[in-house]
């Protein structure tokens, strides 16, 4: 099928209408999604009843501010498979793995080390290799990771698992991220977490790149903890609230090491001024303190979005026809010219392409393509990322990107 007849026939063609899109064709919603339209109103809003109510809006209506973080729990849950009390919207990305790994990384002289990807997001390791250190171990000891295979850009599946199995009760705490930042690839992660519990460890999760993108199953896959941001797929906008996900098993453990602040603690009483601290049997109680009220009102009207759009199974079924049609393309039109280095498996597939100029100058290529108006992103060393999404992307954008790939690498 052509794009044109692609889109005439796309149930969800007319979510385009709901963000604010950048001149031209916007192809970086893993960077910074685009602009839900409701997020003006409902940010402004709230701004309202900051200049009606002032602190009177903590404790007013149905969208008090004192409970605000709440109304993200629901539809954050769904996205990622889990149930509201295991989900909370909090802080950012790095700061809710480091609270995390205070909870979870719990090393001892026979169990430290901990398994991350060679690749991981620099973020990422820099929280670890901090969070080894400030428990008395050494990274060079300590820090073990998985890597492609000489010559290859994807990690193996079983190449993971091994290294879970090798690591055996060596091993604290393995984690992964649930799509890989470069390559786009979707890391087996229901596996991961049976294989991490298989040698004794806990299991946690990066879904920057894979939340409001692939379809997850957190509880069901027994993940122990995950953490991401909101400002990529899910469109909460630039510095956007992160999230955080604890499996049921355990929130409510009394004997399980956090930070503690005075969101954690029991809502009924917070107010009474105590200071014992009464966790909140939730995800909640790793909450320190009260909630950024504007960046959740706008997160507040993309997830509205993703609600009405029936959640990520139809989203993801569009994301399939998207990767067929740009792969279809690509081959057509540029093969030879242009390599992507994600998986050719949908199933090991998000909706990132990372494209590689196989002859020339590919932060040239990346600059025509900006010229041109055709936005992606570059990442070092040589990947243009381009991620169509299905709740704003066409068929036609993909058609576009492969034109101008086409004037600009001859």
């Amino acid at each position: 099928m052509t794009a044109a007849e692609l889109d005439a026939a796309d149930p969800l063609a007319g979510f385009r209408d709901e963000f604010e899109l950048p001149e031209g064709t916007y192809l970086v919603g893993n960077s910074l999604g685009a602009l839900p339209r409701a997020a003006r109103a409902h940010v402004a809003h709230e701004m309202d009843r900051w200049a009606t109510l002032g602190g009177e809006a903590h404790f007013d209506g149905p969208l008090g501010w004192k409970g605000y973080h709440e109304l993200l729990s629901g539809p954050l849950a769904d996205l990622v498979g889990a149930h509201p009390d295991e989900v909370v919207a909090m802080n950012a990305l790095t700061v809710n793995l480091h609270l995390l790994l205070v909870s979870f990384y719990r090393p001892t002289p026979r169990r430290h080390k901990v398994l991350i990807e060679d690749r991981a997001f620099p973020s990422d390791h820099f929280a670890v290799e901090s969070q080894i250190r400030q428990r008395g171990y050494d990274p060079a000891a300590s820090l073990v990771t998985v890597a492609p295979r000489d010559g290859e850009e994807l990690l193996r599946r079983e190449d993971v698992l091994a290294a879970i199995a090798e690591l055996g009760d060596e091993l604290a705490l393995v984690l992964l991220p649930g799509v890989q930042y470069y390559t786009g690839q979707v890391l087996p992660m229901a596996e991961i977490a049976a294989a991490g519990h298989e040698a004794g460890a806990v299991v946690g999760l990066d879904l920057a790149h894979a939340v409001g993108n692939v379809e997850l199953a957190l509880h069901d896959w027994g993940v122990d903890f995950a953490v991401w941001c909101s400002y990529k797929y899910l469109n909460g906008g630039p510095g956007g609230v992160g999230a955080a996900y604890v499996h049921r098993d355990h929130v409510a453990d009394p004997d399980l090491p956090k930070l503690h602040g005075w969101w954690g603690t029991d809502p009924t009483t917070r107010f009474a001024m105590a200071t014992t601290f009464d966790a909140i049997p939730t995800a909640e109680s790793w909450q320190l303190s009260n909630a950024p009220i504007l960046p959740m009102a706008a997160l507040r009207a993309s997830l509205d979005v993703f609600g009405r759009a029936g959640g990520m199974g139809p989203l993801r079924r569009k994301a399939e026809l998207m990767i067929d049609h740009l792969d279809r393309r690509l081959d057509e039109v540029l093969a030879g010219r242009v390599e992507n280095l994600a998986p050719t498996v949908l199933a090991e597939r998000g909706c990132q392409s990372a494209l590689r100029i196989v002859a020339g100058d590919g932060r040239r290529v990346f600059e025509a393509l900006q010229e041109a108006r055709v936005w992606c992103d570059w990442r070092e060393p040589d990947a243009i990322r381009a991620a169509p999404v299905p709740l704003y992307n066409s068929f036609a954008d993909l058609d576009r990107l492969v034109e101008v790939l086409d004037m600009v690498t001859r």
